[in-house]
């Protein structure tokens, strides 16, 4: 191998050329001067310099030349010896090479030789060798595949880790039962602030949360305002007519999936679809009369009925869509009324408050708007809500405050999902809207405009 002196002396032709042509011919008073040169049997480059007087200036011109100069040879000497080795490196992988080329060049001639039985028997090792290869292949690629997953595995839990670390350190000052305080106080002190917000103005309406498709197109279902945070009761009765089942389900979930807890037969058929369970009892409108039903689940009986003087019933002031909707009852925050229309006030809504259980009107209130008019109408704080329509494009238009006796024209929009709404009644204690659309039981939520109480209100 002769390549490393070849290169040297490249190397020192190419520095000599680089200086300047004028110093080329250097006598022993002004510096260095290459006298002869020459290359050995084993390929090493040999220089004869003439060395400068030793009284010249080590500072001068020439001397920072040659300073310059065994830089640049050392760092040669370093780059000749890395490039020495590595060419040994490669001389001997070549041998190697060489080797087994000679080995395929003899196996070639062996073909050659003898075409019609070795040949088949190499190409069949061949093949063999192929063939122990080719599972290899999807074995990398599923390397490369799990390589991927595995870098994408480190980076996300180091991401968790950071995140992990972040809240660990956000809320390390506290152990469990600590925050479990916290939150228990938080809760009390939000239920607190919930008994200081008096009744609220309906501002908007979001939804509908389909809950369950069911039943004929009209229907009413509901849940009792009154009743305890663990009491969950639904009540369901189907059809505005002929009918005197009541379906009861201990939650909205049996609700939903159809397990029944109890059937209730009541003693008289229901007209319309505007009934309300208040306190544990069922309020409804005996059919084809203005008389108000009041019934008790838990004893199975009737405690009290009493006529609604004057109203209106079996299809004479109903809502637009019909359905014996003449006499609706209603449950919110103040107490339980019914809604329905009389001659004497020409056929627009007579609001009553009545009580729980007598049924005994306690005051009246005689509004403007045509109860035929009405799609639907439900109670939120003593102030009556009323919709325009049954239909699609249907929004509360008209409110009634029975506290000061006013009404005003409002634009209150609500998506009717399904087209046509039979039954729509607000649930004081879940702040939300429980309707009937089309035979589909939806909720929609409400949002009201609150006014807190302070410790100086009366």
């Amino acid at each position: 191998m002769r390549a490393p002196a070849n290169i040297l002396n490249l190397l020192l032709l190419s520095l000599l050329a680089g200086l300047d042509p004028s110093k080329t011919q250097i006598s022993p008073k002004e510096g260095w001067q290459v006298y002869s040169s020459a290359q050995d049997p084993d390929g090493r480059c040999i220089c004869t310099v003439v060395a400068p007087e030793q009284n010249l200036c080590s500072r001068d011109a020439k001397s920072r030349q040659l300073r310059q100069l065994l830089e640049k040879v050392q760092n040669m000497s370093q780059s000749i010896e890395v490039l020495n080795l590595r060419t040994q490196r490669d001389f001997q992988y070549v041998l190697k090479m060489e080797t087994q080329m000679k080995g395929l060049k003899a196996k070639f001639r062996q073909i050659e030789d003898d075409r019609k039985t070795l040949m088949t028997k190499h190409f069949q090792e061949l093949k063999e060798k192929m063939d122990e290869l080719l599972p290899l292949i999807p074995v990398l690629e599923q390397y490369k595949t799990d390589a991927k997953l595995i870098t994408q595995f480190k980076e996300e839990i180091r991401n968790l880790s950071t995140v992990l670390t972040g809240i660990q350190e956000e809320i390390g000052a506290y152990d469990y039962d600590e925050l479990h305080q916290r939150v228990l106080s938080l809760e009390t002190r939000l239920r607190d602030c919930m008994k200081k917000l008096t009744c609220g103005k309906l501002m908007k309406i979001t939804g509908p949360i389909t809950v369950k498709i069911s039943g004929t197109r009209f229907g009413a279902w509901m849940t009792d305002p009154l009743a305890s945070e663990k009491n969950n009761r639904v009540w369901y009765m189907d059809s505005y007519t002929n009918n005197k089942i009541v379906r009861e389900y201990k939650s909205i979930a049996d609700f939903v999936s159809g397990a029944e807890s109890r059937t209730y037969n009541l003693p008289f058929k229901w007209a319309g679809t505007n009934h309300v369970v208040y306190n544990g009892s069922l309020y409804f409108n005996k059919y084809q009369s203005n008389i108000i039903i009041k019934y008790s689940f838990d004893t199975g009986r009737v405690l009290a009925q009493r006529s609604l003087e004057y109203a209106g019933f079996h299809n004479v002031y109903p809502y637009t869509w019909g359905g014996f909707s003449d006499i609706d009852l209603m449950a919110d925050e103040i107490g339980l009324w019914a809604v329905y229309a009389t001659n004497q006030n020409a056929g627009n809504i007579v609001i009553s408050q009545l009580n729980q259980d007598s049924l005994e009107v306690l005051k009246s209130w005689s509004t403007g708007y045509p109860k035929r008019s009405a799609g639907e109408s439900f109670m939120i704080c003593g102030t009556l809500y009323v919709t325009n329509s049954h239909l699609t494009g249907a929004k509360v238009y008209y409110s009634y405050s029975t506290k000061t006796s006013t009404y005003e024209y409002t634009d209150i929009p609500f998506h009717n999902q399904y087209f046509h709404i039979s039954m729509l009644d607000y649930n004081a204690r879940d702040r939300a809207l429980y309707a009937w659309n089309n035979g589909h039981q939806v909720l929609f939520n409400v949002t009201l405009f609150h006014v807190i109480k302070t410790e100086d209100d009366t």
